[in-house]
């Protein structure tokens, strides 16, 4: 393996006018010396078009592709995949910031994993407001104290079903054959880390790296806002995404473990269905849970 793969930092911007200069910045002021950077802006209504031409100004290089519709994270991605070369890909909000050190790390790690077959290396994050002023942190930063920290490196299959295990797709970087052998994302979703996730770790080990590798933005208008409000579409399409990754799943499953496994994350959606009025997603959570009980009994 090459000392210094090539890594494509794909960069999507949707109304991230006000941060994504400084997300920018962040990808080509990193330590590792061999990043290819693609901007997708997803028709934003605010002003980040014209900002990015600004900075692409002095970056004349660097690829920009700019929707004239909005496509959604898993469309827009998917057009930069096409066109990306890293060996290595991270999929990075424009309004997030890489500590400069961090794909160094993760490329150090990927090249020096104490496990064989690693498809993703992720780690530390902090959450920010947008005033960059600390909220906290997404995992428990261990140092010294090191107790439980093994689960989140290795098999993590299981894990990520029973919600035992949780990634953030900010602070990850995904080998290119992952993406190869999934052809991107499923663009039916309407979000796509927890999908990527569980297929990767059916096939690949996970490594954490215990520090802090990207500043992550926690605004009112971000995805996981919506999770839990009350008759919206946005909301509800979040929650059938869910349930068609937790169906797809059951089919990967291999063990009764597994299928068991799943049950906790489903009554946890089927009471958030509930929670937010949505009845019919509610039923095929407890047909999907139905399901699984009459496998169990095999």
């Amino acid at each position: 393996m090459q000392n210094t793969p090539l890594v494509t930092v794909v960069c999507l911007c949707y109304n991230h006018g006000q941060f994504v200069v400084e997300t920018l910045n962040s990808v080509i002021n990193q330590t590792y010396p061999n990043i290819e950077l693609i901007i997708v802006d997803d028709c934003s209504t605010d002003n980040s078009v014209n900002i990015i031409r600004e900075w692409l100004k002095e970056h004349p290089s660097i690829p920009f592709i700019a929707n004239e519709k909005n496509l959604g994270n898993t469309t827009a991605f998917n057009k930069a995949f096409k066109i990306c070369n890293g060996d290595y890909i991270i999929d990075l909000a424009a309004d997030d910031i890489l500590m400069e050190y961090c794909v160094a790390m993760q490329i150090n790690q990927f090249q020096n994993s104490a496990y064989e077959n690693v498809g993703i290396v992720y780690g530390g994050l902090e959450l920010i407001d947008e005033n960059n002023h600390l909220i906290g942190n997404f995992f428990e930063i261990y140092n010294t104290n090191t107790s439980g920290k093994d689960n989140r490196s290795g098999d993590i299959y299981k894990g990520l079903l029973n919600m035992q295990n949780n990634v953030c797709s900010v602070s990850s970087m995904v080998k290119r054959e992952v993406y190869d052998r999934f052809s991107g994302y499923d663009e039916s979703l309407a979000y796509e880390d927890y999908d990527l996730w569980i297929k990767t770790a059916r096939y690949y080990n996970f490594d954490f790296i215990d520090t802090t590798l990207v500043r992550k933005r926690e605004l009112k208008t971000s995805m996981t806002s919506y999770r839990s409000r009350r008759w919206n579409k946005k909301t509800w399409k979040l929650g059938f995404s869910t349930y068609k990754i937790l169906l797809k799943a059951l089919h990967l499953n291999r063990t009764k473990e597994e299928n068991r496994a799943m049950l906790k994350r489903i009554r946890l959606e089927t009471k958030i269905a509930i929670r937010t009025g949505n009845v019919l997603l509610a039923l095929r959570f407890v047909w999907l849970e139905m399901r699984i009980r009459i496998l169990l009994l095999r």
